[in-house]
């Protein structure tokens, strides 16, 4: 974990290590024979982790339209007129499920997600909803985004949950109000039912931030048995993710879930150390979890979080207030609190600029080259001040929190981030954990990446390889798998994943993008 010590220097060889791993070829490709007809592909001579977590089997796979159609042997004779792809012993897993991402694929591709083999990315966290511009206050807004990413064949395939601040604001409750009237409420929870009944997944809220900071537990409890009606799951950005509040905040996100499953976003103890200190949270996670086995979690494997500059500013210098005016008014004070924000949070030297004009350096090195106490830098930024990595968590509690059989992989990434953990997540998943130190089977690593996340979202038809589910399949050998993003170039893309199928037909092969067949995704 960073500390005051925390330099350049570590960026750097950071820079140096991802070159090498850049430089380093692969041993070998995928295997590519065209077939004369395209009527189905064969996977031949793969190792089967089939993400239920059940030890690695050979197997042939059989793909046909969007669908798993049969696994077994099959003789050259049944492969006549199919795409042969020649596994040689490599793993063929299904396609990873990313719980937790940001982006929008009417904008960007996902092709960094796809080359770590992630085949579904989950959208619409931290309280937020994607929606198409100028139709933000629009009650249809979300289910018009979905259908035009329907139309629009995004290159993976897409779900979405249903944000609780973007609801607020779609039901005409203004950021700053706290205590919204029964009749709010009531529009609050229309607007709700209707993204969940166009397909979204579940709700989300960020309440570390605007406006879901102001929402009271009256609030919130309001939402959860809508949730529950459609069997969604209720996800949360927390409160508060520091060490002495954590628990606190687990509590409030089941109780304000009531009879809809809780699950923890980007599960971390904020200056917590240790394994034992894991241990403890975990242990009152399980006591928490009921019949339901709910609340479920998701991790990154990074010791900083990304996020904006704002959760470091008073509650009374955010929005709705006027910060210049605050910031004239108050700017001893504010000093003050930054000042004793940052140190708490590992000094200026643990925070690294990812976007704006300070992009790649930090704080510490903003401020001596301004020549002001970076509090002042940070004051004159304000809380819209841009993106920054956070190191401010320890790795041995954060690997031992992945570690945990009901907590699932969410990179929290983006395409095109200034975090590696949106290029690097779940070859770094695989290549720590699996391979270089090994703390996790092969075959429960997938499961957490796979069956766990499909679970957890309700999805029946994915996140297993079976005969009659979709086929969204990835193969690669866990020996040649890297992570390359780092802090210095977080969108490097991931190697050692041949190929992936997104729907029975190929999305990333050899390195490359290979196709556009990704889906939206409803809640059935």
């Amino acid at each position: 974990m960073p500390t005051q010590a925390w330099s350049r220097r570590k960026v750097l060889a950071s820079m140096i290590a991802g070159a090498a791993c850049a430089a380093m070829p692969p041993t070998f490709a995928a295997g590519r024979v065209a077939a004369a007809d395209g009527t189905g592909l064969l996977l031949r001579d793969v190792r089967l982790v089939d993400g239920s977590g059940a030890p690695a089997r050979g197997a042939d796979v059989l793909v046909r339209g969007d669908t798993i159609e049969r696994i077994g042997r099959l003789s050259r004779g049944e492969a006549r007129g199919l795409r042969v792809v020649d596994g040689g012993g490599r793993v063929l897993a299904p396609g990873f499920i990313d719980l937790h991402t940001h982006g929008d694929p009417l904008e960007s591709a996902f092709t960094p997600f796809l080359a770590m083999g992630v085949t579904t990315v989950l959208l619409g966290q931290d309280g937020g909803s994607p929606s198409l511009e100028g139709a933000a206050r629009d009650a249809s807004s979300l289910a018009a985004w979905m259908d035009a990413v329907d139309a629009a064949t995004p290159d993976i395939n897409i779900a979405t949950l249903s944000g609780h601040g973007a609801l607020r604001r779609r039901a005409g409750i203004d950021d700053g109000t706290r205590r919204p009237s029964d009749g709010q409420l009531a529009r609050l929870q229309s607007v709700l039912e209707a993204d969940l009944r166009a397909g979204a997944f579940g709700l989300s809220s960020g309440l570390e931030y605007v406006p879901g900071r102001y929402a009271e537990l009256r609030e919130l409890r309001s939402l959860g048995p809508v949730v529950a009606r459609f069997d969604g799951v209720a996800m949360s950005h927390m409160r508060s993710e520091d060490a002495d509040d954590v628990r606190a905040s687990i509590q409030e996100l089941v109780e304000a879930s009531g009879p809809a499953r809780a699950h923890v976003s980007h599960l971390k103890m904020v200056y917590g150390k240790g394994e034992a200190a894991a241990d403890g949270l975990l242990d009152f996670l399980r006591g928490l979890r009921g019949d339901g086995n709910s609340p479920t979690a998701d991790a990154y494997p990074y010791e900083a979080s990304y996020t904006g500059v704002g959760i470091l500013f008073p509650e009374w210098a955010l929005p709705p207030n006027d910060y210049a005016a605050v910031a004239a008014a108050r700017g001893d004070e504010l000093r003050a609190h930054l000042q004793a924000r940052m140190e708490q949070r590992n000094g200026p030297e643990a925070l690294l600029f990812g976007t704006g004009r300070h992009a790649g350096r930090t704080l510490a090195q903003v401020a001596a080259a301004e020549g002001k106490p970076f509090a002042e830098v940070l004051v004159d930024l304000g809380p819209g001040g841009g993106q920054a990595a956070h190191f401010v968590m320890d790795r041995a509690l954060q690997d031992r929190l992945m570690l945990a059989p009901f907590v699932a992989l969410g990179s929290d990434g983006s395409p095109g981030g200034s975090h590696p953990r949106g290029a690097g997540t779940f070859a770094r998943w695989i290549e720590d954990f699996v391979v270089r130190q090994p703390r996790v089977s092969l075959e429960d690593a997938v499961r957490k990446a796979t069956s766990l996340p499909a679970s957890i979202l309700g999805l029946r038809d994915r996140g297993t390889v079976r005969e009659g589910a979709k086929a969204d399949l990835v193969l690669f050998d866990p020996g040649r798998v890297r992570a390359r993003a780092d802090y210095v170039n977080p969108t490097a893309i991931a190697e050692g994943f041949d190929l992936v199928l997104v729907n029975g037909r190929p999305a990333y092969e050899a390195g490359e993008p290979a196709g556009r067949d990704g889906r939206l995704l409803r809640r059935r």
